[in-house]
């Protein structure tokens, strides 16, 4: 993440913040901790598989690239300590942390990619424990690097579709902070306002766990991008109103149809954008598609625990006696969205996403 700085007529990028990254000695995951967001900004490292599972389901770590590569380079971190085995005992032992860092979070495709790219180089050409442990260094570290550039390339191909005074609205965080970059649905806002473009962004609070207040408004007030936030319920009328020009969200899975899962929410804010005539746009990188599945009937929903909609400030605001559902996400079918915006370019209906 950045801060705008205006020069000139255009606007530069400065002050750089990773969400994940190495450690400075390369053997612990970085991140910042999103829990503590806004009110406090502090850095985590992770070492042990508990570190690195327990910030991932606990959202300290969050966003569908950002846990990827959160899980990518905690896989490599978690084996630190197992260098001196035997080449078949690390082996058996990348395949258990494997398993256990997929598991924290069902929904996002990128997690499972990342992780199960880093273990697959143990089980290539290598002649010890040491080796392994390398090439899933070298491997997780071109992952980094490669969330970084698709962050770009997103901005770079989705920044047309922001008209100078464009007025974005957007769901959860898929900024910065969901990445290792940019983002992925803020990163056309960032670029088109780098070039000088006005942009402004409207940010629904996203409940319950309030990402795009917490989140979403932070970064972009530290960027120097105007920032209003608005409750969930507000967004359709402020569609009505005249307020909103564009929606673009992010998405945790995407199926071959082009079905996509996002946070929950997100479905509603397609239906009113039809209804109004707003163009509604997804912005994912490739490692968010999911071909394997047809489409979103068949992605797994997180199901996420009663006291994040049963408190609220550590305070009760639904009866002890009443249930609660939780899902995470929800899935938005392929005709409501306009176009998706990858890091391969800008894809329309009927989309046909091949293995």
């Amino acid at each position: 993440m950045f801060r705008l700085h205006h020069t000139a007529g255009t606007f530069t990028a400065v002050n750089p913040i990773q969400a994940v990254r190495w450690a400075p000695d390369c053997h612990a995951v970085r991140i910042i901790d999103q829990t503590a967001l806004p009110e406090r900004f502090i850095e985590r490292d992770l070492r042990s598989l508990d570190d690195v599972c327990t910030a991932i389901s606990s959202m300290a770590v969050r966003g569908a690239p950002a846990i990827g590569i959160a899980g990518a380079l905690g896989l490599v971190a978690s084996l630190g300590a197992y260098g001196d085995q035997t080449l078949d005992q690390l082996r058996a032992r990348v395949a258990v942390h494997a398993r256990r860092i997929v598991s924290t979070r069902p929904t996002a495709a990128n997690l499972a990619w990342a992780v199960n790219a880093v273990a697959a180089e143990a089980g290539g050409p290598v002649a010890s424990a040491a080796d392994a442990l390398q090439a899933m260094r070298d491997k997780a570290g071109a992952l980094l690097a490669d969330d970084i550039a698709m962050c770009r390339r997103i901005g770079e191909l989705g920044e047309p579709l922001l008209a100078d005074g464009a007025r974005v609205l957007t769901h959860c965080n898929a900024g910065a902070l969901a990445t290792t970059g940019i983002g992925t649905a803020l990163a056309p806002v960032y670029v088109a306002a780098e070039h000088g473009r006005r942009v402004s962004v409207l940010a629904c609070e996203t409940r319950p766990l309030l990402q795009g207040a917490r989140l979403t408004a932070w970064e972009l007030s530290r960027a120097g991008v105007p920032v209003r936030v608005i409750t969930d319920g507000a967004a359709a009328g402020a569609m009505r109103d005249g307020r909103v020009d564009l929606v673009i969200v992010g998405a945790d899975r995407i199926a071959a149809n082009g079905d996509v899962a996002n946070k929950i929410g997100t479905y509603a804010l397609a239906l009113a954008s039809r209804h109004h005539g707003i163009p509604f746009y997804v912005a994912a990188p490739t490692s968010t598609f999911d071909v394997t599945i047809a489409n979103g009937a068949a992605i797994p929903i997180e199901q996420r625990g009663r006291d994040e909609v049963a408190r609220v400030a550590g305070r009760a605001i639904v009866p002890n006696d009443v249930p609660v559902d939780n899902p995470a996400f929800d899935v938005t079918p392929a005709e409501l969205v306009t176009a998706i915006v990858s890091d391969r370019g800008i894809h329309h209906p009927p989309y046909r996403f091949d293995p």
